[in-house]
């Protein structure tokens, strides 16, 4: 059946209800628009379902939500897990208490209950809680930082990290089976409510995730020390980090925690920001405006699912705020957590520092310099929780650290997701510490990359939408793969990593050897002195993702070095 088919079963079909075929009939006179809606199912991807807000086959409405909650139920009774029950969360985006529940009701039609939070909650909440109660999977309902026209849907399984082999392709062929929206099933709130197949929590379960956090504090002596004196400006960017954010540090004994007042409440729109990502320049305008008022120390950002942080920190020196990118906090909190709990009670033998492939090599040179592993994994916190559970099982490795560049980290094994509430307690309890030390967070960043190196590393985005960007991002992989590049700008090819391949390419001797990872559409290019190239397309969004890094031998080498290596691989995909 071809698109404007699906258009018009759509309009006809008594299932789909008259707001959603209003909303159709306003698009009839827009053949691109129609094609755009219809031309495929919305994907359920490897972390779930991602879109626009709207009606039609490839966006995300109350019918594709349960439409992938069916194949879910479907593959749970596949293996089984009926009776453990899912867990459902929800930020504060359009839509995501209606499609929060669709899920539930669905799950409960088809006899597995959900457990869904009485209002919104952080992503690592979630994680957590399938945990806590023992689930079998978990839903969060969030976008993360998209843009507010945007809502998605993430399964977890029951490690409490997102799905990954084989679960994910089991549920994701499940959902391709369910051709028929007629036949997925649905029941009334009430009814499932009586039946004991919906039951809302909140309460019981923020109390011990609090606490979780609370048993990672390594340093509460310098947090007393320091509390009157350290300032704190805080920004949820209008979503779920507010209340745990806060309730934590003030449960420390943080004293001068100020929350942007323009941006504290829960807002899908998104207001004061074009779009609420905690990587971008413009999500902290009002949060160092507010700064410079109260003369703080920090400023930290969490997206609306807080999983991810942002933060500024003050060069007492100079009383410039410098931005740390996730690279650079998530080295900052990881190296501060490694150190202390050497200093406190030593290091296991097989502990370690777990990131994903295009992180930065500085966090190997702190692996290297602590004496424990470096381990990688591919894009994806998922993955790094799938190293966790994989410690546990085998009794081989404990976790001390992971993290990826894309601002998120996790520093306990109580979540298998990023977490930007842990990252917040940690960082300011990492200020605290080095306050005692008379040094700022910023003084502690420049010590260490006179120890590590001073690795800059970065990431470019080519955005690429619709069918025809689909076609283009597969062109730029498929080049590169048949065509490894000898030389980057300056740098030689040392090896080239080819993960969907399986294979690492020595440039000089044409050795191969596998990459040891499960399989994934990324390009990785290791160069000449300690610098680096990936390439691969977002999982998320209609982009292609360029990373890079280098190390120079100042601050100023680096930025240097690091710009001239950006446009020698924008112009690497600009001749494909």
């Amino acid at each position: 059946m071809d698109y404007k088919e699906l258009y018009n079963q759509w309009l006809d079909n008594p299932y789909f209800d008259e707001e959603t075929k209003e909303e159709l009939r306003g698009i009839a006179n827009d053949e691109k628009e129609i094609e755009e809606r219809f031309y495929m199912d919305l994907e359920f991807g490897t972390a779930g379902l991602r879109g626009v807000i709207g009606a039609g086959t490839n966006r995300m409405n109350i019918y594709t939500v349960r439409k992938a909650t069916q194949g879910l139920a479907n593959y749970i009774a596949s293996v089984n897990g009926q009776a453990k029950g899912v867990a459902i969360a929800f930020d504060s985006r359009r839509m995501s208490p209606e499609f929060a529940d669709e899920a539930a009701l669905c799950l409960a039609a088809n006899g597995i209950k959900a457990y869904v939070f009485e209002s919104l909650r952080p992503t690592p909440e979630l994680s957590y809680a399938v945990r806590k109660l023992g689930c079998i999977a978990g839903i969060n309902i969030t976008a993360s930082h998209n843009p507010p026209e945007y809502n998605g849907y993430k399964v977890y399984w029951e490690d409490g990290a997102q799905i990954t082999p084989p679960h994910d392709k089991g549920i994701m062929d499940e959902v391709k089976k369910v051709t028929d929206y007629a036949t997925v099933k649905t029941m009334g709130k009430d009814e499932a409510k009586a039946q004991g197949l919906y039951v809302n929590i909140g309460k019981d379960i923020d109390d011990p995730y609090i606490e979780e956090l609370k048993k990672l504090v390594l340093r509460q002596d310098c947090i007393d020390e320091t509390a009157k004196d350290l300032k704190v400006v805080y920004s949820p960017l209008h979503g779920t980090g507010n209340i745990p954010v806060r309730r934590v540090l003030k449960e420390l004994g943080f004293e001068h925690v100020y929350v942007v007042p323009e941006q504290e409440l829960p807002d899908g729109e998104f207001p004061t920001v074009s779009y609420p990502n905690p990587e971008a320049e413009e999500a902290f305008q009002l949060g160092l405006k507010l700064a410079k008022e109260v003369d703080a120390d920090l400023v930290l950002a969490t997206d609306p699912d807080a999983d991810r942080l942002g933060v500024y920190v003050k060069d007492a020196k100079t009383g410039e705020y410098h931005c740390l990118t996730g690279n650079m906090s998530g080295c900052l909190i990881g190296d501060y957590i490694i150190s202390q709990r050497k200093a406190q009670k030593g290091l296991p033998q097989d502990g370690a520092f777990v990131k994903s492939i295009v992180s930065t090599n500085m966090a190997d040179a702190i692996a290297k310099y602590y004496g424990i592993a470096l381990v990688e994994v591919l894009t994806g916190f998922k993955f790094i929780g799938q190293k966790i559970l994989e410690f546990e099982k085998t009794g081989k490795g404990t976790y001390l650290f992971g993290m990826e560049e894309s601002y998120g980290c996790l520093t306990g094994t109580y979540a298998r997701d990023k977490d930007a509430v842990v990252a917040s307690m940690a960082l300011c309890e990492a200020a605290a510490y080095y306050k005692t030390k008379g040094m700022t967070l910023w003084d502690a960043m420049i010590a260490m990359y006179e120890r590590y190196g001073y690795y800059k590393d970065d990431v470019k985005s080519i955005t690429l939408k619709g069918i025809e960007g689909l076609e283009k991002i597969q062109q730029i992989m498929n080049t590169l793969r048949e065509n490894a590049p000898a030389a980057i700008g300056g740098y030689q090819v040392v090896s080239a990593r080819d993960y969907k391949a399986d294979t690492i390419k020595d440039m000089a001797t044409g050795s191969v050897v596998p990459t040891g990872l499960p399989s994934s559409n990324v390009l990785y290019y290791d160069l000449t002195d300690d610098a680096w190239v990936c390439v691969r397309p977002s999982g998320t969004e209609p982009k292609v993702k360029l990373y890079y890094g280098v190390k120079g031998t100042s601050l100023e080498d680096a930025d240097k070095k690091s710009a001239e290596l950006g446009k020698e691989v924008l112009a690497m995909i600009d001749k494909i």
